[in-house]
């Protein structure tokens, strides 16, 4: 997923007193979040005038008061709203360098509220959200194996206003449960409220017990696809996937575990 929020040095060339100097500038990207940024600002080696020379916001030079020991960049002047893109360069003289304390406030956070949410038996999530403040992607999640597996991704909007998505998921025999997640930088889910449904999906049986090449997914006798996974005796997953067959031939020998439309099962290598 790309980073939306980063922080660069790169050598800048400025004039001083009809001279030229050398400078930096450091680089800080992400999104408007409601905040402002606060910046320790040392003194220059020769203990004359702060490390600060000029702070720009989206390409505009700031009217905030640099020549302190600290000092905020606040957004308000440049009307920016909740979610929107901004850019700030905090250029500095070379030989310092100043810190921005709070840089976590430019990174998306997840802030959605989910204004409803559907399910069609085929499987297709339909999910309707306000209150997006940065562009994060929605994890969706289905309940099977007695745990929540995430089965797809929808990337976020990121915006205030109303946002509709949809994604189509594999549904299992029997119940289905559904929802969608984000996480953002704080590592913190954010989760919506499970949608359930029923579907058509016949019930799904696997053979054979004891492998030498391959194991089938089958209704009757009928091949069916399925999500699995294999794990072995360890908890280790060997193999995941979706479809009808497995290719078993290259596990080695023993036991394994088998996750397989909503049910658990095992299996012998042979």
């Amino acid at each position: 997923m790309k980073k939306i929020y980063s922080i660069l040095f790169l050598p800048l060339l400025f004039s001083a007193n009809n001279g030229i100097a050398q400078g930096g500038v450091i680089i800080l990207e992400g999104n408007y979040q409601g905040k402002n940024l606060y910046v320790q600002n040392p003194f220059g080696s020769g203990g004359v005038g702060f490390c600060v020379t000029e702070v720009l916001v989206n390409g505009n030079i700031t009217t905030d008061e640099t020549n302190s020991s600290a000092f905020e960049v606040d957004f308000k002047p440049h009307k920016l709203a909740i979610g929107d893109k901004v850019e700030i360069k905090i250029k500095h003289k070379e030989d310092c360098k100043p810190k921005v304390l709070n840089p976590e406030v430019l990174k998306p956070k997840s802030t959605f509220e989910v204004i409803s949410m559907t399910v069609d038996k085929d499987g297709t999530l339909k999910w309707s959200t306000k209150s997006e403040t940065g562009k994060l992607a929605y994890a969706v999640e289905q309940f099977r194996w007695n745990k929540w597996v995430k089965v797809g991704e929808v990337d976020g909007d990121g915006t205030p206003k109303t946002n509709n998505y949809t994604y189509k998921v594999e549904p299992h025999s029997g119940k289905n449960q559904l929802r969608v997640r984000q996480t953002d930088y704080s590592g913190q889910p954010r989760l919506s409220k499970p949608v359930e449904f029923t579907s058509g999906v016949p019930d799904i049986t696997f053979a054979p017990v004891k492998v030498s090449k391959e194991i089938n997914f089958v209704t009757g006798d009928k091949p069916v696809e399925t999500m699995y996974e294999i794990y072995d005796q360890y908890g280790n997953v060997v193999k995941r996937g979706f479809g009808s067959k497995v290719d078993a031939s290259n596990l080695a020998k023993g036991g394994y575990f088998l996750n397989y439309d909503n049910k658990m099962g095992e299996f012998i290598k042979k």
